[in-house]
């Protein structure tokens, strides 16, 4: 199964009073989103499965990619780990599945995959990591294909 975890660009900062899901993204996050779905969209093959949080940031992103995609209330800013994991089917789902989220869940569950010994992982506005779960030996491993930032490509 591969993973593509993808934080959504960069959005209009928060301030007290607004609706955390209602931020959109800013005309920087705009090019961010335009430049990692671009090389996403030559990467991810036909079926792919696209899960975006409902926030407007997420889906402002996932929209650059010009996929069919599904918005999840369990990816949204205040999803955990588990919920993500059992949403894509981790390890045990048959297509590609990227999902459109936030820190620090996407962070966590890149430190939990990989095994590392910090609670998280920093991942970049706009960033994806890709993962990969296979077997070797009759033991499953999970394998990062990639890390590709906007700033980047």
């Amino acid at each position: 199964m591969d993973l593509v975890l993808w934080r959504h660009a960069e959005a209009q900062d928060w301030v007290p009073g607004c609706n955390d899901l209602e931020r959109s993204l800013t005309p920087r996050g705009e090019k961010q989103a335009a430049r990692m779905a671009a090389w996403l969209d030559r990467q991810l093959p036909e079926g792919a499965r696209i899960l975006v949080s409902p926030a407007r940031r997420a889906e402002q992103t996932a929209l650059a990619l010009g996929r069919k995609y599904k918005l999840r209330d369990e990816i949204a800013p205040d999803g955990s780990v588990a919920h993500l994991l059992e949403l894509v089917h981790w390890p045990h789902g048959r297509a590609t599945t990227v999902v459109v989220g936030h820190q620090p869940v996407l962070g966590q569950a890149i430190a939990q995959l990989l095994g590392m010994q910090a609670s998280e992982c920093a991942v970049r506005k706009g960033a994806i990591w890709w993962l990969r779960q296979r077997e070797r030996e009759g033991t499953p491993r999970t394998v990062l294909l990639t890390v590709q930032s906007p700033e980047v490509l």
